[in-house]
């Protein structure tokens, strides 16, 4: 999976065959704030979405930033892939 970061658009982007896929984001002192992930309208794959999040994931651990989910969905995945919950802040609990 290719993913490009658009910091002009402020989104991590990647392409699914139904068309673009992408998770936007902020920052603010070392820290990457995901707030929200846009799909094509008829999207549902939430395999790809999970990968793609997992992506992200490894670019942060890169960067060393930590990462603060605002958006619920993306809640559930750190809930679920526990081994990325050393990327979270001090202080932030799921």
């Amino acid at each position: 999976m290719e993913i490009k970061d658009n910091t002009f658009a402020r989104q991590f982007e990647t392409l699914a065959d139904e068309g673009l896929v992408s998770v936007e984001y902020s920052f603010q002192e070392k820290k990457i704030f995901l707030t929200k992930i846009n799909t094509p309208e008829s999207f549902d794959d939430e395999e790809f979405i999970s990968t793609f999040l997992k992506n992200i994931m490894g670019i942060a651990i890169e960067r060393k930033f930590k990462v603060v989910p605002i958006l619920p969905k993306i809640v559930v995945f750190f809930k679920k892939n526990s081994i990325y919950k050393e990327l979270l802040p001090p202080g932030i609990r799921l």
